[in-house]
């Protein structure tokens, strides 16, 4: 009897688990392949901005529309393009990272696309000296 309710038992939990699923649907920009998500500026000195570009091949059949690209902290600063990249073209968001203290660091961009549940997040890293 005891092992009858314990299976009662983990049948209920796993279909209340099944059905507390987020059933919404979460799309991932397939259509825009970028060159890197990571890049690795090594050491950099305090004080002197540096910067990186991320590019991305809109592989798909409609325009891509950068709605937001949000950085983590106020020492980085992303610049994306505000008109559609069509299919076929290219489009290339800048980072540019000014250290403001020494050490390790990694920062992030998140970036939406229009249409797009799931935003792409960029990473950079690399040693203020």
């Amino acid at each position: 009897m005891k092992k009858l309710l314990s299976l009662a038992f983990l049948l209920l939990v796993g279909v209340t688990f099944c059905l507390a699923q987020d059933t919404t649907k979460q799309t991932a920009v397939k259509e825009a392949k970028f060159n890197e998500l990571k890049h690795h500026f090594g050491d950099i000195t305090q004080g002197k901005p540096v910067t990186t570009k991320f590019t991305f091949d809109n592989v798909g059949k409609k325009p891509l529309i950068i709605e937001t690209a949000v950085a983590s902290c106020g020492c980085t600063t992303p610049t994306y393009p505000k008109q559609p990249v069509l299919p076929g073209k290219t489009g290339t968001i800048a980072v540019t990272f000014n250290a403001e203290a020494n050490g390790v660091f990694t920062k992030m961009v998140t970036v939406k696309f229009a249409g797009y549940d799931r935003p792409v997040l960029l990473v950079i890293d690399g040693t203020v000296k």
